[in-house]
C-alpha cells in the first residue's frame, strides 16, 4: 500500500468540518496523511482541526493568514509526501471507500490521474437521488481529449473527485494559480492537456454539498470577479493552444461562454460603465466564437456577442440591458436553458 496525501483547505467551516474530517478518518483505506490548512478562519475551525491532530498522528495542521483556497492547497502540496494526492473541501465528505476505490484504480492502470463520480447533497447533507454521471451511460473508461461524447463531460473543472499521481504534479510544476475563481479548472485542465493516461470510474466517491443558501453567485459578480475569470480563462486557453488541443477547447468554450455572458447580464454589481469595461476586457474571449466556429443557439446571446466582436459596445450594452430584464422575468428553466448547451449544439459542432 502506498500513502495518499489528502489536502483540505479550511476557512470558517465549523458547521460541517467534523463530518468532513470524520469522512477521511473513517476511510477503509488507512494509509494516508490528512493535511489541513486553516486559511485564517475566524470561527472555531482552527481549534477543531488542532483537536483532531492531537488524536490522530496522520493529521497535519497548518495555520496561515487568509489567502484563499489556492494558497492553502499549494501550502499543503509543498509538504505532501504521499505517492498520490487527493483533495476534499471542508464542507463536503467522502464515501467510506473513496480512497480505496481510487487507489486500486490508479495502481491497476498505472495512470496519472483517475476521476470518480460524485453526488450532490442538500444543505443538511442529504444526498440527491442520482449521481452526476449516470452509471448506465458513463461506464469505466480511459479518457481522451478527442472524445467529445463522454470524456468531454467527465473532464469537469472540480479538483476534489480525483486522485493524481504526485510525481506527475511535480514533473509538470503544477500548482494552483493565485486566484479564487476557476483555479480548479486551470489545474484540472492542465492535467487533461498534459497527459493521455487518465481514467474515469463511475463509483460515487464524493458528496458535494449545496450550501449556498439565498446566495446567487451570478447576481453578486463584481468587476473584480470578471478580472479574475479573465486571468484564469487566458491560462486555460493557452494550455489548450500550446498542446494543440483547440478541438477540445471549442467544446469547452461552447459550455462556458454562454454561462459567462449570463453572469455579466445578471450581475447586480455592474453599472453601465463597468459593464462596458468588462466586455472590452473579455473581447479577446468573445472573438473565439467566430474564430473557432463555436455554435451558440440562443438568439439574444448571439446578438450580444456579434456586437462585441464588431466593437459596437453601445449596442451590446443595450442588448445586455434588455436581456437582463428578460431574464429577471423568466422562469428558472428558461434562464438555465439560455446558457446550458444542448445535445443539438454539440451535434452541430461535430458535423
Amino acid at each position: 500500500m502506498e500513502k495518499i496525501s489528502i489536502i483540505m483547505p479550511v476557512y470558517n467551516a465549523e458547521k460541517f468540518l467534523n463530518q468532513s474530517i470524520e469522512s477521511v478518518l473513517n476511510q477503509t483505506y488507512k494509509k494516508f496523511e490528512l493535511i489541513i490548512v486553516d486559511d485564517g478562519s475566524k470561527d472555531s475551525s482552527g481549534s477543531i482541526c488542532d483537536e483532531y491532530a492531537k488524536k490522530d498522528q496522520r493529521i497535519k495542521v497548518i495555520h496561515k493568514r487568509n489567502g484563499g483556497s489556492s494558497t492553502a492547497r499549494n501550502k499543503a502540496l509543498d509538504i505532501a509526501d504521499g505517492k498520490y494526492i487527493m483533495f476534499i473541501d471542508a464542507d463536503d465528505f467522502f464515501e467510506p471507500n473513496s480512497c480505496k476505490v481510487l487507489y486500486n484504480e490508479i495502481e491497476k492502470r498505472k495512470a496519472d490521474y483517475v476521476i470518480g463520480n460524485y453526488i450532490h447533497t442538500n444543505y443538511e447533507g442529504e444526498k440527491w437521488e442520482n449521481p452526476l454521471f449516470n452509471p448506465e451511460i458513463y461506464d469505466n473508461f480511459k479518457l481522451s481529449i478527442t472524445d467529445y461524447k463522454k470524456s468531454f463531460f467527465v473532464m469537469n473543472s472540480v479538483i476534489w473527485n480525483k486522485i493524481i499521481r504526485r510525481d506527475f504534479i511535480e514533473k509538470n510544476h503544477l500548482r494552483f494559480i493565485k486566484s479564487d475563481i476557476a483555479e480548479d479548472a486551470v489545474f484540472s485542465i492542465y492535467c487533461y492537456t498534459h497527459s493521455d493516461n487518465g481514467y474515469f470510474i463511475n463509483d460515487v466517491i464524493y458528496n458535494y454539498r449545496q450550501n449556498k443558501k439565498n446566495n446567487s453567485v451570478s447576481t453578486s459578480c463584481t468587476k473584480q470577479y470578471f478580472e479574475k475569470i479573465n486571468y484564469s480563462y487566458k491560462l486555460i486557453f493557452q494550455s489548450f493552444k500550446e498542446t494543440d488541443n483547440i478541438g477540445f477547447y471549442r467544446f469547452f468554450y461552447a459550455r462556458i461562454m454562454p454561462y459567462l455572458l449570463c453572469k455579466i447580464i445578471d450581475s447586480n454589481f455592474l453599472d453601465k460603465e463597468s459593464t462596458k469595461e468588462v466586455i472590452e476586457m473579455l473581447a479577446w474571449f468573445f472573438e473565439h466564437k467566430e474564430l473557432y466556429k463555436v455554435a451558440v443557439l440562443n438568439r439574444r446571446l448571439n446578438k450580444i456577442v456579434k456586437n462585441i466582436n464588431e466593437k459596437k459596445y453601445e449596442e451590446a450594452l443595450e442588448n445586455i440591458a434588455e436581456t437582463k430584464i428578460y431574464r429577471e422575468n423568466a422562469s428558472e428553466f428558461t434562464k438555465e436553458k439560455m446558457y446550458a448547451p444542448s445535445e443539438e449544439l454539440y451535434k452541430i459542432m461535430t458535423e
